[in-house]
């Protein structure tokens, strides 16, 4: 029987998702992912495997908390579908301009990053992706049932199109500062439903 794990796995996991946040997959030294999570080298690769299955796991940790932060708020009783939809652009575009390192969004820039993606990375965020265009599908649907949406095309067309905004958004949040410019995004998007 092994010894018990002497570390909290929420703290290596946050810890390692935010160096692979901030420095990418490749970037992420070894050495570095052990001086963060306060692990050596061996319990690193002992508890975790390898570093791909360490950025497979702080994937995930991403999506439970990041990710379900969104779906929360999109779940969340909201006056009108085309706020509770401004209001998830504009929080992303406060998030992303205080950030001084501009990291983005974990999930599109593991999308992104060729060197750590494989077919479980992809899978990953593809259900990152997913479950963000069905919660923007469901609140497209209640707004064309109730009337404040166009009819005109399905909910799931414009769920795409709206969600295609959004992550262009993230990026573009990346390299501009220019607050207006975004907004300039949110306004577009939101007037296009």
């Amino acid at each position: 029987m092994g010894r018990p794990r002497q570390f909290s796995d929420t703290a290596v996991l946050d810890a390692a998702m935010t160096v692979f946040w901030e420095r990418g997959y490749e970037g992420a030294s070894t050495q570095e992912l052990c001086e963060r999570t306060g692990l050596g080298r061996g319990s690193l690769y002992n508890a975790y495997g390898s570093k791909h299955r360490l950025y497979e796991q702080a994937i995930q940790r991403y999506a439970a908390t990041a990710g379900a932060r969104q779906l929360q708020m999109l779940a969340e009783p909201a006056a009108t579908v085309k706020g509770a939809l401004r209001e998830l652009m504009i929080g992303v575009i406060d998030a992303d301009l205080a950030d001084p390192g501009r990291r983005g969004c974990l999930a599109l820039n593991a999308a992104t990053e060729a060197c750590g993606r494989t077919a479980t990375v992809a899978a990953l965020v593809r259900r990152q992706f997913d479950d963000l265009e069905q919660a923007i599908c469901h609140l497209v649907t209640v707004g064309q049932r109730t009337g404040e949406l166009r009819t005109d095309r399905p909910p799931m067309q414009v769920a795409r199109t709206f969600q295609s905004a959004y992550y262009g958004l993230r990026a573009l949040a990346k390299v501009t500062a220019d607050r207006q410019a975004l907004l300039d995004v949110v306004e577009g998007a939101v007037a296009a439903l």
